[in-house]
């Protein structure tokens, strides 16, 4: 029964952690989509430059996007400087910054999924909008978006799932503060390194285990439903 005893800080870091999370899918969304559409479709200049660049964070260790952030966006940093001075706004240390983090180290997925959604779009059912006098961004928004939803909707669930278990990028970008940046990995770190911790680390593993586990159980699910649709859809055109 000790397993199931959560203390007040260990829901805060819970809470925390889903809080991030979600607006983590939030930052990625639009973005995601963008890049991932942008890969997917266009040839330009520079293109294997950006897939390399927006691919990054897969390869490098997560200190370093946390120090690059840091460098960038504290309150001493190349654009931190002028947030905090002229707009009173800190990112670092707060769990705004938690969100930008994770963000960071979850736009690989992100992109990567949709890339591959939008790969498997027929585009001669673009064409054919197009023929009919739809715009590119109508085509865009009534042809390619819902048929790569369910791409969409596997991206947004892995970066959920990134974001709860990020740890290196979050904890040198915003530190490790109990209320404020102390995520769920963050917690489980801190516990560990408590004598007597112990069987609070196991407990806030074993939640983290069926947060993941829920999160990619909710993909399926998901993404099963959005082919259904799609297949409905079809089947009634």
């Amino acid at each position: 029964m000790e397993l199931l005893q959560f203390t007040p800080a260990e829901l805060a870091a819970l809470l925390l952690s889903i809080k991030v999370a979600l607006w983590c899918m939030v930052a990625t969304c639009i973005p995601g989509i963008f890049i991932g559409w942008l890969l997917a479709r266009k040839s330009f200049f520079g293109k294997s430059l950006l897939e390399s660049i927006v691919h990054l964070p897969l390869v490098l260790p997560p200190v370093v996007p946390g120090y690059l952030l840091l460098i960038l966006l504290g309150n001493q940093g190349i654009l931190g400087k002028w947030l905090h001075q002229s707009l009173g706004i800190t990112v670092a240390f707060t769990w705004v910054g938690a969100v930008i983090a994770s963000a960071v180290m979850a736009m690989p997925l992100m992109v990567r999924a949709v890339r591959l959604a939008v790969i498997q779009v027929d585009s001669g059912l673009e064409a054919a909008a197009r023929t009919l006098g739809a715009s590119s961004l109508r085509v865009f928004f009534s042809v390619t978006l819902p048929l790569s939803a369910p791409g969409i909707i596997t991206g947004l669930i892995l970066a959920f799932s990134r974001s709860l278990g990020e740890f290196g990028a979050t904890i040198t970008f915003v530190g490790n503060i109990e209320g404020e940046t102390r995520t769920l990995p963050l917690a489980i770190y801190t516990y560990t390194q408590t004598p007597g911790g112990d069987v609070q680390a196991l407990r806030l593993v074993i939640l983290s285990v069926a947060l993941a586990l829920a999160a990619l159980f909710a993909s399926e699910l998901m993404e099963r439903r959005a082919l259904r649709l799609l297949g409905n859809k079809a089947g009634r055109d």
